[in-house]
C-alpha cells in the first residue's frame, strides 16, 4: 500500500506500507527517497515484519515545501506518520541524514512507540568540524556540496554515486551502473530547495543530547571506508552516548554499503531483532 500523510503546515508525505508484524520504519539518505530501501523492504516484509518508508518532505514524491527542510520538522513529519498509521514497538532505522532524522524523531518525541533503532552510516553525533568537534568535517566541504549543487545538480547527482558514495573510487570495486542511475533518478525526483537546505540539516544539526535521551536498544552499523561519513567522527562517537548501544564495524565498506551489501547488512539486522 502507498499513501499519504498531511502534516500540520499541510506537506503531503508519501509513505509505503507493505506486510504485516511489527514495524520497521525507514528513514532514507540525502538526496534520496523511499526507493533507497528496497532491498531492506522487500527482505523484512518477507521475514514476517510490516514495513514502512515515507519520502521526506522536499524529497521524492512528497511535498516541494519551501520551508521545514531542517531536522525538527523532518522528526515531526516522522511523528505524523507514526501516528497516522498507529505504528507500536515501532523499530525506527536510518540512513545517513535518515539516522539524524531517526535520533531527532526518539529525542524529540519520545519512546513510547519504538522499541529500537538501528543508526547505518549515520551522521550524529554532529558532521561539521567546531570547536566542540574538532575531528569533525569542515564547513567549506558543505560549502562546496552546496556550490556543486547549485551550480549543476544533475551533475553532482551523478558524481556523488560514482565515487564516494558506493566506494565505486575504491581500486577493484565492482561498479553498479544501476546502482548509480537509481540514486541518480531518486535525487533529481525531489526539489533543489529542499536539497540545499538539508545539507545544513544532515552537516550542523548537532544529535548529541537526542541521543543520550534514546532509552531504547540501538544497533550502530557503519563501515570504516565510509568516505561521506567518517566513522571516527559518527559511529565511535555515538556508541559512547547511547544507554542501551551495539556497534558493529563493517571492514572495507562504504557510506551506501546497504545498497551494495544488503544481504550481509540485512541478516545482522535479522539477527539483532531476533535476539
Amino acid at each position: 500500500m502507498t499513501s499519504y500523510v498531511t502534516t500540520k503546515d499541510g506537506a503531503q508525505i508519501f509513505y509505503k506500507d507493505w506486510g504485516s508484524g511489527q514495524p520497521i520504519v525507514f528513514s532514507h539518505g540525502w538526496p534520496l527517497t523511499a526507493d533507497d530501501w528496497d532491498a531492506q523492504m522487500m527482505f523484512f516484509a518477507d521475514n514476517g515484519y510490516r514495513v514502512i518508508a515515507h519520502d521526506r518532505r522536499g524529497h521524492g514524491r512528497s511535498t516541494q515545501t519551501w520551508g521545514g527542510n531542517e531536522m525538527d520538522t523532518y522528526a515531526d513529519d516522522l511523528r505524523a506518520v507514526v501516528l497516522a498509521l498507529d505504528l507500536k514497538d515501532a523499530i525506527h532505522v536510518g540512513h545517513s541524514t535518515g539516522g539524524g532524522e531517526v535520533a531527532r524523531y526518539l529525542g524529540r518525541h519520545g519512546t513510547d512507540r519504538a522499541a529500537g533503532a538501528v543508526l547505518i552510516g549515520a551522521v550524529p553525533p554532529v558532521m561539521v568540524k567546531k570547536d566542540s568537534n574538532p575531528e569533525g568535517t569542515p564547513i567549506e566541504v558543505f560549502d562546496g556540496f552546496r556550490a556543486a549543487l547549485l551550480a549543476d545538480r544533475a551533475q553532482m547527482f551523478l558524481d556523488v554515486p560514482t565515487g564516494p558514495f558506493f566506494g565505486f573510487n575504491r581500486p577493484g570495486a565492482k561498479v553498479s551502473q544501476g546502482l548509480i542511475q537509481k540514486w541518480w533518478l531518486q535525487g533529481m525526483m525531489g526539489g533543489v530547495k529542499a536539497h540545499y537546505d538539508c545539507i545544513k540539516a544532515f552537516s550542523e544539526t548537532d544529535f548529541t543530547e537526542d541521543l543520550k535521551k534514546i532509552d531504547v536498544p540501538v544497533l550502530v552499523m557503519h563501515g570504516d571506508d565510509d568516505q561521506i561519513v567518517p566513522i571516527h567522527d559518527s559511529a565511535l562517537k555515538t556508541i559512547e552516548l547511547v544507554k542501551k548501544g551495539t556497534l558493529k564495524v563493517y571492514p572495507g565498506l562504504p557510506h551506501g554499503m546497504a545498497s551494495t551489501h544488503p544481504d550481509v547488512i540485512n541478516a545482522d539486522l535479522l539477527a539483532w531483532l531476533k535476539g
